[in-house]
């Protein structure tokens, strides 16, 4: 744990070896064809998120104008998500630490310009099950703080291979991106970043 985030922050860093993420690059792409990057829109405005994003598991987070939720189908094709990648869930087994598996995986791809303000991560039923990231492509400034907005942060760099886990008091940690590291990494064909966020949404 880093000394200055809410306890149940952890940082693995380098949990995915060179080769795991070449895998897991290989099963995201396949992902992504079935289920293809589009840009979210905020809650009423409909402005459009800088993020690009995608999901895979029996759940899928959206966001739109009618408002942050979680939905079986994709927003734009209709078509189911599709299955959370074995890679993922081997790593949920390791390190989640909770007995029930994820039931979405976000996939947010970020290109160079790409940021995200701080959150929390709340749309969940069960803030007992952490928040799991794994980071590939290229390197990213993550901003953590507290349980409030205005509550004192830290900023983390992020790195291809890294996991991160929010649980317990850190689950509800502010969290966001404030730069990509452009060309910090070659693992993903088309640059830029993806963060892989697995989550369970509904109670057991």
């Amino acid at each position: 744990m880093l000394s200055a985030c809410p306890s149940g922050f952890r940082l693995i860093s380098g949990y995915l070896d060179p080769p795991a993420q070449d895998a897991l690059a290989a099963a995201v792409a396949a992902v992504l064809e079935h289920a293809p990057l589009y840009t979210p829109r905020m809650p009423g405005s409909g402005k459009p998120f800088s993020v690009r994003m995608s999901n895979c598991g029996a759940l899928g987070w959206v966001s739109d104008e009618a408002g942050y939720r979680y939905q079986p189908t994709h927003p734009e094709t209709g078509r189911p998500w599709p299955a959370i990648p074995r890679i993922l869930l081997e790593a949920w087994q390791d390190l989640a630490d909770y007995p029930h598996p994820p039931e979405a995986c976000l996939v947010n791809f970020y290109g160079p310009a790409t940021r995200m303000g701080l959150h929390q991560d709340r749309d969940e039923q069960d803030f007992s099950a952490p928040v799991l990231s794994l980071s590939l492509g290229d390197t990213c400034l993550f901003r953590v703080g507290g349980l409030r907005r205005n509550d004192p942060t830290r900023s983390i760099r992020l790195q291809s291979g890294d996991a991160l886990v929010l649980g317990g008091e850190a689950r509800l940690a502010f969290h966001g991106v404030d730069r990509i590291l452009a060309g910090t990494s070659t693992v993903l064909p088309q640059r830029g970043r993806i963060n892989l966020t697995m989550r369970r949404v509904t109670l057991p």
